[in-house]
């Protein structure tokens, strides 16, 4: 297991991340786990610590929360992100590998504009489902999120807001299902613990310098998020 100053480290960076860009930290922080301990691990372990962390980031915005966006996504996200969460468990760790990779790559060209993909808003619940079962497989559910949520007009802190409570419910199924099949041993629940703090505090840290962030300043922050998370995804599959 890494040191706990390493998890401290980029569960602050993650938790800053997510609360400024509305996306981006979640995959840093399983991405960059990955590296230190093994794709199974870094999920088990940031399935807690992004529940968490997106709880604290829907209270802090509570009042931003788009009820009715969240429940019609959260009606498919739910269901297929415990399903796929039990089906993670059993993949090999290249496989998982690779998801990540993908992910992230996806993710870059979709930050850069070579990638214009807008989803239906009618389509919540089913698009939802995809999204539930990314975040149990590579941790990329916000990255998924992020053009449903802007086809229904969320933009800012309801955007960001909305998007926290769908990850929320998420990583709920995520981690029940990885708890049913033992992946949450004593060792990944001390590293998700210590995870955790520093996401919060990440949280914290993101909102008091929120103001300093246009919306030029977010797109290259939330650019730079992805590049670094795709080195970390290649460097973790090359390894």
């Amino acid at each position: 297991m890494s040191s706990v100053i390493e998890v401290l480290a980029l569960g602050l960076a993650a938790g800053t991340l997510t609360t400024l860009t509305g996306a981006g930290g979640g995959v840093f922080l399983i991405v960059a786990l990955s590296l230190l301990q093994g794709p199974h691990v870094a999920l088990a372990a940031s399935a807690p610590t992004l529940l968490v962390g997106n709880l604290h980031r829907v209270w802090l915005y509570r009042a931003q929360v788009d009820g009715k966006t969240a429940r019609s996504v959260i009606l498919g996200a739910l269901p297929a992100s415990v399903l796929c969460g039990l089906l993670a468990v059993s993949l090999p760790p290249l496989v998982l590998q690779a998801m990540f990779l993908g992910v992230t790559g996806f993710a870059v060209a979709r930050a850069m504009g070579r990638l214009r993909w807008s989803p239906r808003a009618t389509l919540l619940t089913p698009y939802g489902a995809v999204v539930g079962g990314m975040s149990a497989t590579s941790g990329g559910a916000g990255l998924l999120m992020a053009p449903l949520l802007l086809s229904t007009g969320l933009s800012g802190k309801p955007y960001v807001a909305t998007s926290a409570a769908i990850a929320l419910a998420t990583h709920v199924g995520r981690l029940s299902a990885y708890g049913a099949r033992g992946l949450m041993t004593p060792a990944v629940v001390t590293v998700a613990l210590s995870a955790t703090v520093a996401v919060v505090a990440g949280n914290v840290l993101g909102d008091r310098v929120r103001g300093y962030f246009d919306a030029e300043r977010t797109r290259r922050l939330e650019l730079a998020t992805l590049a670094l998370s795709s080195a970390l995804a290649l460097a973790t599959l090359a390894g």
